[in-house]
């Protein structure tokens, strides 16, 4: 069984009792303990982490088409261990999945998530507007220890509707992930394009993403904005 904490915001600490398996972002770990001698092992995944070669290969390709392609590590343990995972200082945010919920994120933001998520990339379609991407991965509890731990470009905020009804709009260049419970609350896509797009003077908060009220969802921003997206302007 598999546990997630973190330590110092930055670093990912996965304690192991017994045997399991966990993937991560390939070349996370930066260090790990165990009893006696090592009793866990790494190993890229050519594929993906589905069950079977021709889900893992068609899920390898849709990757590669959809933009969402990414580079995954096996770590197989064997026994009692604590190991760490991080990537260049980003913030790690951890969140244990309820049976049946569902993690929408952007692939870049994925450090770690145990075998009882199970991994797919769903089409959005919103790329020409933000360097989101025309896809997204999702990650849905299939068992009752599914972990996940995402990454932030700083110290992140949480926005969520679930109690409250709230209409959340959010810049899809600084969303990290959103999680709900009926496994498929896309946001709308608002745009507030004008003639002043055109002659350079637009606000730079031209599109969003929009959950009503009725959708029930937790969205993870962080304090950064992927660059890209449109630029519309006279010279």
């Amino acid at each position: 069984m598999l546990t997630f904490e973190t330590i110092n915001e930055l670093t990912l600490k996965v304690t192991c009792t017994g045997n399991d398996v966990l993937f991560t972002k390939a070349g996370a770990f930066i260090c790990g303990e165990s009893a006696r001698e090592k009793n866990y092992k790494f190993e890229k995944l050519l594929l993906g982490p589905q069950n079977g070669f021709m889900q893992a290969a068609l899920g390898s390709l849709t990757r590669r088409l959809a933009g969402e392609n990414l580079p995954l590590m096996k770590v197989t343990m064997s026994g009692d261990s604590v190991t760490y995972y991080a990537n260049y200082g980003q913030h790690v945010v951890i969140y244990k999945l309820a049976p049946g919920e569902t993690v929408s994120v952007e692939s870049e933001n994925i450090l770690a998530f145990t075998q009882d998520c199970k991994y797919s990339v769903r089409f959005l379609g919103i790329g020409i507007l933000s360097q989101k991407g025309l896809a997204t991965s999702t990650l849905t509890a299939v068992g009752n220890n599914a972990y996940v731990a995402v990454l932030s470009d700083g110290n992140p905020i949480v926005l969520s509707n679930v109690h409250n009804g709230n209409t959340l709009s959010v810049d899809p260049d600084a969303v990290i992930c959103w999680i709900s419970r009926d496994g498929n609350c896309d946001p709308q896509i608002k745009t507030d394009l004008t003639w002043k797009n055109l002659i350079g003077q637009a606000s730079g908060e031209s599109y969003a993403f929009e959950w009503s009220g009725g959708q029930k969802v937790t969205v993870i921003i962080q304090p950064s904005e992927r660059r890209g997206g449109i630029r519309l302007g006279i010279d």
